[in-house]
C-alpha cells in the first residue's frame, strides 16, 4: 500500500462521525469521491493493519456495485501499479454484508501474493502464443 495518501483521498476524506479520521490516520479512513467519470464513490480503508496481517479497502456506490474501471480506479489510489491486491469470493458461510453494492480489495502484508500464470487467461497483446 501506498504510504502518501493521494490528494484526490485527502480532499475526500471524512473528517466527523463514526467513520471520521484525520490526515494523521494515513491511508486509513473513510472517504468520499468522484470518480473519473463524475461518479460519487464511497471507500472505507484500514490502511496497514499489522494486527491482522491485512490491507483492505472496501468500495461501494449508493445504487449499483462497482465496476471493473472503478475498482481499478480506486487500486490505484491505494497501491503501486506492480502489487497484487485481490478481491476474495468466500464461502457462504463467511459472508459479511452490512451493503448491498460493496466490494472489497484485499492484500496480504507479510507474504507475496501468489497469482496464476498468465497464459492461462489467455496470451499477452502482441504475443503469438
Amino acid at each position: 500500500m501506498k504510504t502518501i495518501l493521494p490528494i484526490k483521498l485527502e480532499l475526500g476524506r471524512i473528517l466527523n462521525g463514526p467513520m471520521g479520521s484525520t490526515s494523521k490516520d494515513g491511508m486509513s479512513g473513510a472517504f468520499r469521491i468522484k470518480t473519473p467519470r463524475d461518479i460519487p464513490i464511497s471507500i472505507i480503508s484500514s490502511g496497514v493493519d499489522m494486527e491482522y496481517g491485512w490491507e483492505h479497502v472496501s468500495v461501494s456506490l449508493q445504487h449499483r456495485t462497482p465496476t471493473w474501471d472503478e475498482m481499478c480506479f480506486v487500486k490505484d489510489l491505494f497501491w503501486d501499479p506492480e502489487e497484487t491486491v485481490v478481491q476474495y469470493h468466500p464461502p457462504r458461510s463467511e459472508y459479511v454484508n452490512h451493503h448491498p453494492f460493496c466490494l472489497h480489495l484485499w492484500k496480504p502484508i507479510l507474504e507475496k501474493m501468489p497469482f496464476p500464470p498468465a497464459v492461462l487467461v489467455g496470451p499477452k497483446s502482441g504475443s503469438n502464443t
